[in-house]
C-alpha cells in the first residue's frame, strides 16, 4: 500500500516529532543534571566539615601547650586524668619537640611557641595520625584572659597525607567583669587550605564565635568544658574534575568539648555558590546526638548519606 502526505501534515508529523526527542532529551540530561547535583553538594557538605575538623584542632592545640599560654592538657597535649596531668608537655610522642621563643627577656609575653614534628613522619599514639612539620604560635597574654589573642601559621605541616595551610586567629572577647565568670572567643581562619598529593583540596575562610556553656566553676581543668560554636564560613574544594565553591552558616550551635576530637553535636546549612539559598539542592550538616564518634550526615533534596570526620 502506498502512503501518501501532504504537506501540512509532514510538517504537524515532523513537528510532532521533535518534541518527542527534544522531551526524550531533556529527561536524560535532567538525570544526568541531578547526579552532579548531588555529588558537588555532598563534596561541599563534606570539604566544609574537613575545614572545621582540622582548625578546630588547631584551637585544641593552641590552647592545650600549657597552663601559661592556655589550659594545658588539650589537642595533641593530651586529655590527662586529674589537674596536674594538665600542665605537662609528656603527652606529645618522643619525635615532637616544643620550642618557646620570648620576644624580650623582661617579659613573659608576647611569646612564640614551635610545635615541630619533624620531617619523617610523627604518630601520636593516643588518635593514630601522623604529623610532620610546624605549628607556630604566636600568643600575646594567656590565652584564658580577655583581649589576648594568638595567631597561628603552618612551616611545612602535615596530617597524614594532607598538608594544612593558611592563618588563624583566636581572640578572647570574654567579659572582664561577668559573675559567674564566662569564656567567649573569636576564631577567623584566613585562606586556610587542606591539600593532598593528588592535586585535591579544600580552600576555607571562617569567622566562629566559641562560647563556653559548661565547666566554667574549674577553670584550670579543661576535662569538663563543653562550648558551643557559631558563625559561617565559605570553601572552594577540587575533588577530580569536580571544582565547586559553597557559602555555609551554622543552623544550629556546633557543640564540642576538649574531651572529644570531634564536633558532637549541631547543624550545618551550606549552599553551592552557583545555586540559590533555597534551592533543594542545599547541603545539611548534621554532626549527631552528643556522642563522640567520627560520624555526621548531610542531607540533600531528601536524600541523607553517611559522613565519617576526619
Amino acid at each position: 500500500m502506498k502512503l501518501s502526505f501532504t504537506l501540512p501534515q509532514l510538517i504537524t508529523s515532523a513537528f510532532i516529532f521533535s518534541l518527542l526527542t527534544i522531551g526524550s532529551c531533556s529527561k536524560e540530561k535532567s538525570s544526568g543534571n541531578d547526579q552532579e547535583q548531588q555529588d558537588a553538594s555532598l563534596t561541599s557538605a563534606q570539604s566544609d566539615s574537613q575545614g572545621e575538623m582540622a582548625f578546630n584542632e588547631v584551637f585544641d592545640d593552641a590552647m592545650g601547650v600549657n597552663n601559661d599560654v592556655g589550659m594545658a592538657g588539650t589537642g595533641i597535649f593530651g586529655r590527662g586524668e586529674s589537674t596536674d596531668d594538665y600542665n605537662r608537655l609528656d603527652s606529645l610522642p618522643p619525635c615532637a619537640t616544643v620550642t618557646i621563643v620570648h620576644a624580650s627577656t623582661s617579659t613573659f609575653f608576647p611569646v612564640r611557641i614551635i610545635i615541630d614534628f619533624g620531617t619523617a613522619g610523627c604518630i601520636r599514639p593516643a588518635d593514630g595520625h601522623s604529623r610532620k612539620g610546624k605549628i607556630i604560635i604566636d600568643y600575646s597574654n594567656r590565652l584564658t584572659l580577655p583581649g589576648a589573642a594568638a595567631t597561628i601559621t603552618f612551616d611545612n605541616f602535615y596530617v597524614d597525607d594532607t598538608k594544612i595551610e593558611g592563618t588563624a586567629t583566636i581572640t578572647n572577647t570574654s567579659s572582664s567583669n561577668s559573675t559567674p565568670p564566662s569564656r567567649q572567643f573569636t576564631v577567623d581562619v584566613t585562606n586556610g587550605k587542606l591539600s593532598t598529593a593528588d592535586g585535591n583540596y579544600v580552600e576555607w575562610n571562617s569567622h566562629k564565635t566559641i562560647t563556653q556553656t559548661q565547666g566554667l566553676s574549674t577553670l584550670l581543668y579543661p576535662k569538663d568544658d563543653v562550648f558551643q560554636i557559631e558563625g559561617s564560613a565559605n570553601g572552594r574544594a577540587q575533588k577530580g574534575n569536580l571544582l565547586v565553591a559553597w557559602q555555609s552558616t551554622i543552623t544550629s550551635p556546633l557543640i564540642k568539648n576538649f574531651e572529644c576530637r570531634w564536633i558532637v553535636q549541631g547543624t550545618v546549612k551550606v549552599v553551592r555558590a552557583s545555586t540559590s539559598a533555597n534551592t533543594s539542592w542545599t547541603g545539611l550538616l548534621d554532626y549527631g546526638n552528643g556522642n563522640c564518634d567520627n560520624q555526621a550526615t548531610v542531607t540533600i533534596n531528601g536524600v541523607t548519606h553517611q559522613i565519617t570526620l576526619h
